[in-house]
């Protein structure tokens, strides 16, 4: 499988092999799903906490004695059904949504949404990504030629650009972009390539991919075809 490669000026220079390990897997929407089910879990923040009557502050005497008041019972004012006392079932900071998820999986997931990017022509290389000023005009400018030059890239609004090192001046460049991000090539996930409706790398960031996901052998890819 090959892929042209452009340089930063829109023109294609050479081409590159892709392997089909990682850019030729058979799609599987099940499969995707899940990984990103559980990456959106395994993400997600515990904020909700509310105190329980051993929790909240105070109420450490009994209000009043036990009999002879004519009031009802109790032993605390820190009681759920007390103004300023505990939330009985209430949400807590305990609550935990991680679920699992095997990394042969998630790299095969993340494999086939790459082979989706590849087989819609929404996979671009480029030589390098690298802006001598780092500014977002200049990324904003240049987006705008590249979309006229590469006709895949014409009708695309969201694109993420996937680097083969954290260069400070083109993350800060796409840093105020809304449809725009940068990710590294060891740091690509499910959730980000389906974000974007385009995907641009460098030729080097393409090399890292095929070098740091190895739990997507050809033997798993096979085995997923045959289901």
């Amino acid at each position: 499988m090959k892929l042209p490669v452009y340089n930063l000026a829109g023109e294609k220079t050479k081409e590159i092999e892709l392997s089909s390990r990682i850019f030729g897997v058979k799609v599987k929407p099940e499969v995707v799903h899940q990984v990103v089910i559980a990456q959106q879990a395994n993400s997600r923040q515990v904020l909700a906490h509310t105190k329980d009557k051993s929790e909240v502050r105070g109420g450490g005497k009994k209000p009043w004695k036990q009999k002879g008041t004519g009031r009802a019972r109790h032993g605390s004012s820190r009681s759920p059904i007390w103004k300023g006392g505990g939330v009985t079932f209430g949400p807590t900071k305990d609550r935990n949504y991680t679920l699992g998820v095997n990394t042969k999986q998630k790299q095969l997931a993340m494999a086939m949404c790459l082979s989706d990017k590849v087989a819609n022509n929404l996979f671009v290389v480029f030589e390098k990504l690298e802006l001598p000023k780092g500014k977002t005009k200049e990324l904003t400018s240049w987006v705008k030629e590249i979309k006229s030059k590469v006709v895949e890239l014409g009708k695309t609004k969201k694109i993420l650009f996937v680097l083969d090192n954290n260069d400070e001046k083109f993350i800060r460049s796409a840093y105020n972009l809304d449809n725009a991000n940068t990710i590294t090539a060891d740091s690509l996930n499910c959730v980000e390539l389906l974000k974007y409706d385009a995907v641009l790398a460098s030729s080097e960031a393409v090399d890292m991919i095929e070098k740091h996901y190895k739990k997507v052998s050809q033997k798993t890819v096979n085995k997923e075809e045959t289901k």
